[in-house]
C-alpha cells in the first residue's frame, strides 16, 4: 500500500532530480577552486557519489507512488525503472571517464557536472505526464549532450559533431513542440491523462493525428530512428567515446519512456503504421550502413540505429506485451552498449587515434581480458543465448508475433542475421589477425575495470536470470495502462 507523504514534502516526487542538481552545482562551484591535477579524481568522485545517491533517492521515492505538482509528475513503477536505469548509466559512464579524461588531458569539472545535469532532464522525462514539462526536461537533457559532444575541444571533428547535433537537434525539438501545440488544439489539454480521455470519448480530430506525427519526429531524432538518423554516425565519430556511450543509451532510454507514455497511456491514434515504417527502416538502414564501416565508432553508431528499430518493434505490438519487452530491451541495450564504448574509449588512446578495425587486430593476444569483455558485449548485441541481448530480442519478437506483426518480425530476424556479420567481424579481427606494433597496450585502471565489471555483470544477469526484471516491467506496464 502506498504510504502517505508527510505534509509539505511533495518534493519527494522529484527527489532524484534534486540530488543530481545539487551535486552538479557543487561540482561547478568547486571546479575553479581546485587544482587542475586534482579535478580529475575529486570532481569525478563527487559525480559518482551523486549518481549513487540519486539511485538511493529513487528507491526511497518509490515508497510514495502517486501524482505531484498539480498532476504534472507521476511516481510509479515505470518512472522508478527508468530513473534507476538512467542514473546507473551515468554512474558507469563517470567511472569509465576517469582514465579517459586523464589520457586526453581535458579539464574535467564541467564534464561531470553536465553528465549530472543531463541525467536530471532524462529522469524528469520518465516521470513527467504533462507535455510541456516533458519538453522542458527534453531541452535540459539535450543542452547538456550538445555541449558534451564537443568536449574534445582541440579536435575539429568534435566541434563539428557538437554543431551538427545542436542544429539538427534544435530542428527536431521544434517539431516536438509544434506537435504539443497541435495536440493541445485537438484536445484542449497537455496532460497525458486528459488527452487519453478526450481521444477515447469523441471522434479523433485530424489535429490529433498531426500532433502525434510531429511529436514522433522530435522523439525519433532523439532515439536515432530512421529516417531521422542522419546525424548519428558523424556525431558518434566526433564526440568523446564515453560521451557516446552515455548519449547512445541514457537519452534513448528517456525518449523511449516518453514514447511509451505518449503512445500507449494516451492511446495515440495512428501509431501502428507510423512505428511499423520507422522500425523497418531503422533496422534495415542501420544494419546495411554498418556493413561497410571501418571506424568502430561509426559502426556502433549504425548499430545503434538498428537497435532503435528492434526496440520500436515492441511499440507496434500490443500494450500488455510490448511495454515490458521495450523496457527490458532498453535495460539490456544500455548494459552492453555502455560497456562496449568503455572498451572503445580505453583503446582509443590520446587524441582517439586508434578507432579503426585494424587497430583491434591481435587484441586477443595483446589484452586477453579486454578482448573477452568486448566479445561478451558484441555477442549480446548479436543476440546470442546467455546474454541480455538474446532475451531482449526474444521478448520483442514474441510480442510482435502475438500482435500478428509477422512481416515486421521477419524483417527483424533477417536484419539480426545481417547484424551478426559485422559484430563477428570485430571478433575475428581481435583473435585472428596479427597485432599492429604501433598500437600501445595500456593497462586497465581500477575505475574502468569497475565500469566494465558492472556492465558485464548486468549483461550476463539479464541473459541468465531475466525473470525478475521482466516481472517488474510487466507490473509497471499494468500500472501505466490502468
Amino acid at each position: 500500500m502506498a504510504q502517505t507523504i508527510p505534509q509539505g514534502v511533495e518534493y519527494v516526487r522529484i527527489l532524484p532530480e534534486i540530488v543530481l542538481s545539487l551535486f552538479g552545482m557543487v561540482i561547478m562551484v568547486l571546479d575553479p577552486l581546485v587544482d587542475e591535477r586534482s579535478t580529475q579524481k575529486l570532481l569525478g568522485l563527487i559525480a559518482l557519489i551523486g549518481s549513487v545517491a540519486a539511485i538511493a533517492a529513487t528507491l526511497y521515492q518509490s515508497q510514495f507512488p502517486g501524482l505531484g505538482f498539480w498532476g504534472m509528475v507521476k511516481v510509479d513503477g515505470f518512472s522508478t525503472f527508468f530513473h534507476i536505469l538512467v542514473t546507473a548509466i551515468a554512474a558507469v559512464v563517470i567511472l569509465s571517464s576517469f582514465e579517459y579524461m586523464q589520457v586526453q588531458q581535458i579539464r574535467a569539472g564541467e564534464y561531470y557536472g553536465l553528465i549530472l545535469f543531463g541525467a536530471v532532464g532524462m529522469c524528469l522525462m520518465s516521470s513527467a505526464v504533462e507535455l510541456v514539462l516533458i519538453f522542458i526536461a527534453l531541452e535540459t537533457s539535450s543542452i547538456s549532450t550538445y555541449v558534451l559532444a564537443g568536449f574534445r575541444r582541440r579536435a575539429a571533428i568534435s566541434s563539428e559533431a557538437s554543431l551538427k547535433y545542436f542544429l539538427l537537434g534544435s530542428f527536431a525539438t521544434a517539431f516536438f513542440l509544434y506537435g504539443v501545440a497541435l495536440m493541445f488544439g485537438a484536445t484542449g489539454s497537455t496532460s497525458i491523462s486528459v488527452i487519453a480521455q478526450a481521444l477515447r470519448l469523441s471522434p479523433v480530430p485530424v489535429l490529433a493525428y498531426a500532433g502525434i506525427a510531429f511529436m514522433f519526429v522530435g522523439l525519433g531524432f532523439k532515439v536515432a530512428a530512421a529516417p531521422f538518423h542522419v546525424w548519428t554516425p558523424d556525431v558518434y565519430e566526433g564526440a568523446p567515446a564515453p560521451v557516446v556511450g552515455f548519449m547512445s543509451t541514457a537519452p534513448k532510454a528517456a525518449a523511449f519512456a516518453v514514447l511509451l507514455r505518449v503512445m500507449f497511456e494516451s492511446n495515440a491514434p495512428g501509431r501502428l503504421w507510423l512505428i511499423w515504417v520507422a522500425a523497418a527502416l531503422s533496422m534495415t538502414l542501420g544494419n546495411v550502413g554498418a556493413l561497410v564501416q571501418q571506424n568502430v565508432k561509426r559502426l556502433l553508431a549504425y548499430s545503434s540505429i538498428a537497435h532503435a528499430g528492434y526496440l520500436l518493434v515492441a511499440f507496434a505490438a500490443l500494450a500488455n506485451n510490448g511495454i515490458p519487452a521495450a523496457m527490458f530491451y532498453t535495460a539490456s541495450y544500455a548494459a552492453m552498449n555502455v560497456g562496449a564504448f568503455a572498451v572503445v574509449s580505453h583503446l582509443a588512446g590520446a587524441g582517439e587515434r586508434y578507432v579503426t578495425l585494424d587497430d583491434y587486430a591481435g587484441l586477443g593476444r595483446r589484452s586477453p581480458l579486454l578482448a573477452a569483455t568486448l566479445t561478451i558485449f558484441l555477442l549480446s548485441l548479436i543476440g546470442i543465448p546467455m546474454t541480455g541481448g538474446f532475451f531482449a530480442k526474444f521478448y520483442v519478437f514474441s510480442a510482435a508475433l502475438q500482435a500478428n506483426l509477422v512481416g515486421l518480425t521477419i524483417i527483424g530476424v533477417l536484419n539480426s542475421a545481417v547484424g551478426a556479420y559485422y559484430y563477428l567481424r570485430i571478433i575475428v579481427v581481435m583473435y585472428m589477425r596479427e597485432a599492429r606494433e604501433e598500437v600501445p597496450a595500456i593497462p586497465v585502471s581500477p575505475a574502468l575495470g569497475a565500469a566494465l565489471g558492472i556492465s558485464v555483470a548486468a549483461t550476463l544477469y539479464l541473459g541468465l536470470l531475466p525473470g525478475r526484471v521482466l516481472e517488474y516491467a510487466s507490473r509497471s506496464a499494468a500500472e501505466l495502462l490502468h
